[in-house]
């Protein structure tokens, strides 16, 4: 409080550090769970979205017109990387420049390591790794076509970047690609005006993990190992987005944040 004399007022706090206003970000899966949490928490910031996928996002649509925010979808598979890199070309020249990127897309086969196809092997690598690979690509050489752009990429990882799991071979081994493309594309762009950084997903309320809670055994040996003492929601997910796509992060580069209730500390 400002003593003013008779008066006294309150400073308005500076949040400009973590708004998107006037930011176009391009957010895949968003139809739901963890992509739907971050188109969500985008549009709350100020960002203008673009979300991209092969199912209807009608739901997201909603959550994001009941808070006046801008949010645009595109389909396209992503299952096929080299379409999805010309998807993103396509979107920059057509509706403009995207300020952000963010990689959430994914797919995961369970089965014992001896029994996973290799159509499931691949199935997984495409979609969480090279179609990430392909978008990131496309996106910089957009930004560094234009001097003195910057843009920002966010890709979401897993706790299982860093563990092994059970029975999600092909997910694992992508999710632990994710975690080194991230720091190596992170180097190669830090000083040419693009962060890429990651989130690292711990148990999250979602489509892919409706099998797991489903298992009493399961779930309560997950819920007993995760400190918080409770399962993520989607927009656990999509606030730590917000701020790594914020310029609040501006001197953050090939960091993988965890955001998993304490799951990798224990």
């Amino acid at each position: 409080m400002t003593d003013t004399g008779d008066i006294l007022t309150k400073t308005e706090p500076d949040l400009s550090a973590f708004s998107l206003a006037d930011k176009r970000i391009l957010v895949t899966g968003a139809n739901t769970g963890i992509g739907q949490g971050i188109a969500v928490s985008v549009a709350r910031a100020g960002g203008a979205v673009i979300a991209v996928g092969r199912s209807a996002m009608d739901e997201t649509a909603e959550k994001i017109a009941a808070r006046g925010g801008q949010f645009e979808t595109v389909a396209a598979d992503l299952g096929d990387p080299a379409a999805a890199a010309v998807m993103l070309d396509r979107i920059w020249d057509e509706k403009g420049p995207l300020d952000g990127l963010v990689n959430n897309a994914g797919i995961i086969r369970r089965a014992d390591a001896v029994d996973l196809t290799e159509a499931d092997w691949d199935d997984v690598m495409d979609i969480n790794l090279k179609t990430v690979f392909r978008l990131c690509q496309s996106f910089a050489r957009r930004v560094l076509a234009q001097p003195g752009r910057r843009g920002k990429v966010v890709n979401i990882a897993s706790v299982l970047s860093f563990q092994g799991g059970i029975r999600v071979a092909s997910y694992t081994a992508s999710k632990h690609g994710v975690l080194g493309l991230t720091r190596l594309l992170a180097c190669e762009w830090a000083a040419k005006g693009i962060n890429v950084n990651g989130i690292a997903p711990g148990y999250i309320q979602t489509n892919n993990t409706e099998a797991l809670r489903a298992d009493p055994d399961r779930s309560a040996a997950i819920l007993g190992r995760i400190p918080a003492g409770r399962w993520g929601q989607p927009g656990d997910i999509g606030d730590a987005a917000v701020f790594l796509l914020a310029p609040a992060s501006d001197y953050m580069h090939g960091a993988v944040v965890p955001v998993d209730g304490g799951w990798l500390a224990r």
